[in-house]
């Protein structure tokens, strides 16, 4: 496909009806009025970028549900030890497909720290069979622990040379693909003052972006407060590991002082309301995030706590949870959400800012939603409002990745849904 025939088009913060876009080499070349206008085919939106998930989550769904944070860790942290390549790849294929579906063009991937090499091979050759882009954080801890309080499960640690030098090997591996590397630490606790400046150097010299848990729980700064003398924010700048590179995931607890930090050094967040829900986290303080100037992006997380890798799922319920929490319903409208679930951490990525819905000059990574798919969507009186409040995975029609069509009529063009569907019924 070199053009979308005859779509309403969100640009420019607004919605205009009845035009063609042109794709040429994998990116939007023009939005123009349509050649042929008729009825029109569709509405078209950039696609979305989920800021943080763990694609081998995606066979642990339901895994210690109604247990406390650092419980359910424990359990995740037992299943990823016994991981295999080949589960590796059926559970990253599972949620690239699951994300697609759902609107998604971009994965932000935080993969526990993990020694073998077959394993980062079976994800990355997920991504490639699925078509997504992806952003992979290969995982790095170097502080051992194994009740996860101030460190992480030494099983699947490696002395941090051996990780910096598989990261290096692994950048070369996806050369010409659309998919780029990242650091992923799992915690402030995980990673020592030392393992924090080898990172930092490591990161910067290759200007990666690196993403870490913080705050998703009160747990970082109780122990931080215990081990360091200072809170979870505090420890990190104070070692210089707070830069406009790094993605702060989830933020629950973060207070004032840490927003002015983290607003000051440039770092981002990824806001994941779901997985916040499910284990009874609490929810990120979002609006005073962005009027202290705070970049937000939003995540799915990982199907072992959200459990699904469905965004419109999450662009829906990250507006009305604050909603309810503040008592406004004029919170987080669907211009405001979509430039926060498209392009809110674009920059701390390094992908392309999306502001304003689609862009002449920027990736083609689009999405083409159809609302005649899906009754109890109709009728339409504004199809932003629609989105945000009726949108599900019915509705998604086409998805498209660096000018390549990945899903049509709602099903992927790579992978043969049902016998993938087959391989997954197969597992024990």
């Amino acid at each position: 496909m070199n053009t979308f025939d005859d779509v309403s088009v969100y640009t420019g913060g607004r919605w205009v009806a009845h035009q063609d876009v042109r794709i040429e080499n994998g990116i939007v070349a023009a939005i123009s009025d349509a050649s042929t206008p008729g009825d029109g085919n569709g509405f078209l939106i950039p696609g979305f970028v989920n800021t943080h998930t763990h694609l081998q989550q995606s066979l642990m769904r339901g895994i210690a549900e109604c247990t406390p944070l650092l419980e359910w860790l424990l359990a995740v942290g037992e299943e990823s030890v016994a991981i295999t390549p080949e589960r590796a790849y059926l559970a990253a294929v599972s949620a690239c497909l699951e994300a697609l579906r759902s609107g998604t063009t971009t994965v932000v991937e935080h993969m526990w720290p993990h020694p073998s090499d077959e394993v980062h091979g079976a994800v990355i050759q997920a991504v490639r069979d699925t078509g997504i882009r992806a952003v992979l954080g290969r995982g790095v801890a170097d502080r051992g622990d194994a009740s996860r309080k101030w460190g992480f499960e030494p099983r699947l640690m490696q002395p941090l040379g051996d990780v910096l030098d598989h990261i290096d090997h692994l950048r070369t591996q996806v050369e010409g693909m659309p998919i780029t590397l990242a650091l992923a630490v799992p915690n402030p606790r995980s990673v020592t003052e030392t393992g924090m400046i080898a990172l930092r150097e490591f990161a910067q010299t290759r200007d990666l972006p690196v993403s870490i848990h913080l705050l998703e729980t009160p747990t970082d700064d109780r122990m931080c407060l215990e081990h360091a003398g200072m809170g979870a924010v505090e420890y990190l700048d104070s070692n210089g590991f707070l830069w406009e590179r790094v993605l702060a995931v989830h933020c629950v607890e973060l207070d004032g002082v840490g927003q002015g930090i983290l607003a000051d050094r440039g770092v981002a967040v990824s806001h994941n309301p779901l997985s916040n829900m499910r284990l009874g986290s609490g929810v990120a303080p979002v609006p005073a995030m962005l009027d202290r100037g705070l970049a937000v992006g939003l995540g799915v997380d990982g199907a072992a706590s959200n459990d699904t890798q469905d965004m419109l799922e999450t662009f829906r319920i990250a507006s009305y949870v604050q909603r309810a929490v503040h008592k406004r319903a004029d919170l987080l409208g669907f211009g405001e959400m979509l430039d926060i679930a498209c392009g809110g951490a674009n920059v701390a990525l390094g992908l392309p800012a999306v502001v304003g819905g689609v862009t002449v000059g920027t990736p083609a990574d689009l999405t083409l939603i159809r609302f005649d798919r899906d009754y109890a969507t109709l009728p339409v009186r504004d199809p932003g409002a629609s989105l945000l409040t009726t949108g599900s995975r019915s509705i998604v029609d086409t998805v498209m990745v660096d000018g390549q069509i990945v899903v049509e009529d709602g099903r992927s063009t790579r992978i043969d849904e049902a016998e993938f569907t087959k391989e997954l019924l197969a597992l024990r």
